[in-house]
C-alpha cells in the first residue's frame, strides 16, 4: 500500500506535467487522424505505449528519488550538521537548497541553545541533590539535640522545634520524590497493603504536625486490603495531610481529619476518602488542584502555597495506577478520594 501512496503522491506533484503530456498526445491523436486515417488505429496505439511506458519510467525514477530525499532528510532532521545539510541539497532539487541550507542553519542554533539549556537543568539538578543530602546533616543533628535535650527545653518549644523540623523534613521529601517521578527508573514495590493500618502508622509519623494544626482524627470505615507501594502511598497520604494543615483558617476550631474505606460493589475497587473540615475550594478552582503551580483563590490562605504538593500527588497516584477524585464546596471542607487499582489474586501478605 505504501508504494500506491507514493505513485499516487507524485501524480498529485507532477499532475499539470501529466495533464499537459495528456493533452499533447490527445492532439497528436487528431493530427494522425487527420493525416494517415488508413494507419490511425496503429499510429494511436504505438503513441499510446509509448507515452504509458514514458509514464512508467518516469514514475520508477521520481519515487527512486523520492525515497533518497525522504531517506536524506530523516538524517537531516535527527542531526541537522552540515555533512546531512550537503547530503539532502545534493539529492534535493536546486531550487530547494537555499531553503535547506536556512533551515539548516536555524536548526543548529536552536540545537545549540537547548543543548546550553539541558546543561544548566543537569547542573541544576545536580545542586539540588546535594543540598538535599547537605541538608541532612542540620536535619540529624537537630533531632540528636531534641532527643538529648529533651530535659532542658519547655514542651512548647520542643514541640515547635519538631513541628519546624517536621515541615522541613517533609520539604526535603518533596524535592526527592519530585527527582524520583522524573527518573527513567522507578523501583516501585507493589504488596498487600491493610489501608486502615497503614493510615494510622502514616498518622504515627505526622504526629507533630497534627498536634500543631489540632487535628482530630477519625477512621471510618472496614479494614480493606489494597495493593500499592508503601513508600508511594504514604507520601501521597503526607501530602494530603500536609495540604489540610498548611490551608487551615488560623482562627478554625476542631480540625477534623476524616478517613473513610468504602468498598464500590459497581466497580469492584476499594476507595479510600480522606476529608478535613477546612476552607474548601472554589468550584472554579476544583478541576485545577492536581495542576503543577496552581493554587487559585485557596491560595490566599496560605501564602507560602506553592502548588505543588497535590501536583506531586497526582503523578505518583498515576504511577501507582491510583485514580483521584475531588469534591468541595467553599467552607465546606475538602474531600480527596484514592481510587485504587482491581486486582483479582488474593494476596496474603498483610502489614
Amino acid at each position: 500500500m505504501k508504494w500506491l501512496k507514493q505513485i499516487y503522491d507524485c501524480f498529485q506533484a507532477y499532475k499539470l506535467w501529466f495533464l499537459i503530456l495528456l493533452v499533447t498526445n490527445v492532439f497528436f491523436i487528431f493530427l494522425a487522424w487527420l493525416a494517415y486515417p488508413e494507419t490511425f488505429t496503429v499510429l494511436v496505439g504505438l503513441m499510446i505505449m509509448f507515452t504509458l511506458a514514458m509514464v512508467v519510467i518516469s514514475l520508477f525514477f521520481i519515487v527512486k528519488k523520492q525515497r533518497e530525499i525522504e531517506a536524506a532528510f530523516e538524517n537531516f532532521l535527527v542531526e541537522a550538521n552540515e555533512t546531512n545539510e550537503e547530503i539532502l541539497c545534493r539529492v534535493s532539487p536546486k531550487t530547494h537548497r537555499s531553503f535547506i541550507r536556512r533551515m539548516g542553519s536555524v536548526m543548529r542554533v536552536n540545537q545549540m541553545k537547548l543543548d546550553e539549556q539541558v546543561t544548566e537543568l543537569a547542573d541544576y539538578e545536580s545542586y539540588i541533590e546535594g543540598w538535599v543530602h547537605e541538608i541532612k546533616k542540620p536535619l540529624s543533628l537537630m533531632t540528636l539535640v531534641l532527643d538529648n535535650r529533651r530535659d532542658g527545653m519547655s514542651p512548647l518549644v520542643r514541640q515547635r522545634m519538631v513541628h519546624v523540623r517536621d515541615q522541613m523534613q517533609g520539604d526535603v521529601e518533596r524535592i526527592l520524590y519530585f527527582a524520583r517521578l522524573r527518573s527513567a527508573h522507578k523501583d516501585y514495590i507493589f504488596e498487600p497493603i491493610n489501608i486502615i493500618a497503614f493510615c494510622k502508622r502514616t498518622m504515627e509519623d505526622q504526629q507533630s504536625l497534627l498536634d500543631e494544626a489540632g487535628f482530630h482524627i477519625q477512621f471510618i470505615g472496614e479494614e480493606m486490603e489494597v495493593l500499592s507501594d508503601r513508600k508511594g502511598l504514604a507520601f501521597i497520604l503526607e501530602q494530603v495531610i500536609a495540604n489540610s494543615a498548611k490551608y487551615m483558617l488560623p482562627d478554625q476550631e476542631s480540625p477534623m481529619l476524616k478517613f473513610e474505606t468504602v468498598y464500590d460493589k459497581v466497580g469492584d475497587q476499594t476507595i479510600l476518602h480522606i476529608t478535613d473540615n477546612g476552607p474548601g475550594v472554589f468550584q472554579e478552582d476544583l478541576p485545577f488542584i492536581f495542576d503543577k503551580g496552581f493554587t487559585g483563590r485557596k491560595g490566599t490562605y496560605a501564602r507560602e502555597s506553592t502548588g505543588m504538593g497535590l501536583y506531586l500527588v497526582h503523578k505518583m497516584a498515576n504511577d501507582l495506577a491510583i485514580q483521584l477524585d475531588a469534591k468541595s464546596e467553599p467552607g465546606s471542607g475538602l474531600s480527596i478520594s484514592l481510587f485504587f487499582p482491581r486486582v483479582k489474586a488474593s494476596l496474603s501478605n498483610k502489614v
